[in-house]
């Protein structure tokens, strides 16, 4: 960085880390050790944690759509036994039943009666007989139950046995009651055989009936306990995942964040170390390398900030060196020096013409030299005096001061025969004293820069320039070449010797320093159709009372 009186200052700072609340170096050794590179590697990463659990839930849901599916098969599996083989066996063992006794009933009666009419009942049941036989024999056949194919033979074998030996011979008797060769006591007995069958017949049923019902139920239970099973396995699971996931996951972040909060708060000697999956130690790690790298730039900073407080410590000594010169150039430097310039003066008036021409000559130069030394040292004291401080700004009338200014040049107006136009200028916070200098200045160019035989004119006038004023100084004189539009803003720089323009070559450096003081800018104007317009910006404060107008 460079420094007030030109010095080029080279500020470096050690590598430094902070340990309760101070900066301390880099190198201390901490409480707290990093985890190893190793260790970091060998940790899973969250995504393989998501890709386990994933596959874990995907294994879990699968196996639990299977064994649900089994258990709902079986269940249907044993309720469609039941429905639709067990109970239509049983419906058609109780129509075989009451077809064999439709049988029954009708011989019996024909017998005693021998009218034809009681044979309808036996033909009925021959045919229900037949028909309940058949659907016997097909449900055996899908396999409603084992006993049931012999079950039927037997009841179909005893229903023939007594119809060849009792019913039959009846029927071919014809209406006779009481027909030779029958016996009624020997068809009871047959009769009571096919009965018994049928009891066999229907008891077996009834027992694969209650068999299928408890299948049916042990499905249902089956089923229930699966779906049991299943939704503790799934809680489970989900406790598991969610105990993991606070553990392994927001823990890890919480701990984490806290430590952040820790050290935003104030703590910066707190390390920031996390555990959990890798990503989250990681994080970690690069939120710790940020710490010490913010510490070590915070060591450098305060570093520089000390010796910033050393040069401006400086700068104030310097200050009050140039002050305490300024003091002396003001009083012990012009006071010889008025001095030499008086005696020189006298001199010129008390001996001119009295000494030969070289002598008068010597005499004039050093008059002219004294004058022009003690405007010098007048215009560097006004120089050193802009911009110390901006506490003694007040509201400035820039027509009122315009006017003191011209006032203040009418000397010089007279000499050349010039006119200077103020137009309504604005009221800007600013240095009256400073501001009347800077129009001293800009408006005292325009009437000593003139053409010769063209007597000067100069225009003073303002406008608004988005948040501000920008106020022009245009004459008609000689004007400036655009490629010196910024050299002539430079301290001792001059476009013309002082045989031609007397002058120190300090006025528009002071002006562009009250100018920049007041927070303004200074320019030419490049586009300026002839002499010279320059332009200058302030800080607005009020608007133009009027669009008053003088020419002096």
């Amino acid at each position: 960085m460079t420094a007030g009186d030109g010095r080029t200052v080279t500020v470096t700072a050690p590598a430094a880390d902070v340990a309760n609340g101070a900066i301390v170096p880099a190198d201390r050794p901490d409480v707290r050790a990093r985890p190893p590179a190793t260790d970091i590697a060998r940790r899973w990463s969250l995504r393989r944690w998501f890709a386990v659990g994933g596959t874990v839930t995907a294994l879990l849901v699968v196996l639990g759509i299977g064994v649900g599916g089994f258990a709902l098969a079986r269940l249907t599996e044993a309720r469609g036994a039941l429905l639709d083989e067990v109970a239509p066996a049983l419906e058609a063992g109780q129509e075989l039943s009451v077809a064999l006794l439709d049988q029954e009933t009708g011989v019996r009666g024909f017998d005693l009666s021998g009218r034809p009419e009681f044979l309808d009942p036996y033909r009925a049941g021959l045919a229900g007989e037949q028909e309940a036989a058949a659907t016997l024999r097909r449900l055996a056949s899908a396999g409603a139950s084992d006993q049931l194919e012999d079950d039927v033979a037997d009841v179909l074998r005893a229903a023939r046995t007594w119809r060849s030996g009792f019913a039959e011979p009846i029927v071919a008797a014809g209406a006779t009651p009481g027909a030779e060769g029958v016996d009624p006591v020997r068809g009871r007995e047959l009769f009571t055989e096919v009965r018994r069958a049928v009891d066999v017949l229907i008891d077996d049923l009834r027992a694969e009936q209650l068999a299928a019902r408890q299948r049916v139920a042990d499905a249902a239970a089956f089923v229930l306990g699966v779906w049991i099973a299943i939704a503790v396995v799934l809680v489970g699971f989900l406790a598991l995942a969610g105990i993991g996931l606070r553990r392994g996951v927001l823990a890890p972040v919480s701990e984490l964040a806290g430590q952040v909060r820790e050290v935003v708060s104030g703590d910066t000697a707190q390390r920031v170390s996390a555990g959990g999956p890798r990503e989250i130690v990681e994080l970690s790690e690069d939120v710790e390398s940020m710490r010490t790298h913010i510490l070590r730039e915070l060591a450098r900073v305060q570093e520089v900030g000390r010796r910033l407080d050393e040069q401006a410590r400086e700068l104030e000594r310097s200050n009050r060196d140039l002050e305490q010169f300024a003091y002396v150039a003001s009083h012990d430097l012009q006071e010889p020096l008025r001095k030499v310039s008086s005696f020189c003066q006298l001199l010129q008036r008390r001996y001119g013409g009295q000494l030969d021409d070289r002598a008068d000559q010597y005499i004039e130069f050093a008059v002219d030299g004294a004058l022009r030394m003690q405007r010098l040292i007048n215009d560097l004291l006004a120089l050193s005096r802009v911009g110390r401080s901006t506490e003694g700004f007040v509201k400035v009338d820039l027509t009122a001061t315009a006017h003191a200014a011209v006032s203040q040049l009418e000397a010089a107006r007279g000499e050349v025969g010039g006119e200077v136009r103020v137009g309504a200028l604005p009221t800007v916070p600013g240095d009256p004293v400073l501001l009347r200098q800077l129009l001293v200045n800009l408006v005292g160019n325009g009437l000593k820069f003139h053409r010769d035989g063209v007597p000067p004119v100069v225009d003073v006038s303002a406008r608004r320039d988005g948040g501000g004023w920008e106020v022009s100084v245009a004459d008609n004189g000689i004007g400036i070449e655009p490629e010196y539009a910024d050299k002539v803003f430079v301290i001792f720089q001059r476009l013309h010797g002082r045989e031609v323009y007397p002058g120190t070559g300090i006025g528009l450096a002071l002006a562009k320093k009250i100018v920049e003081f007041h927070g303004g800018m200074i320019r030419l104007d490049r586009g300026a159709a002839q002499g010279t317009t320059v332009r200058f910006t302030l800080p607005t404060a009020a608007a133009p009372t009027g669009s008053r107008k003088e020419t002096s």
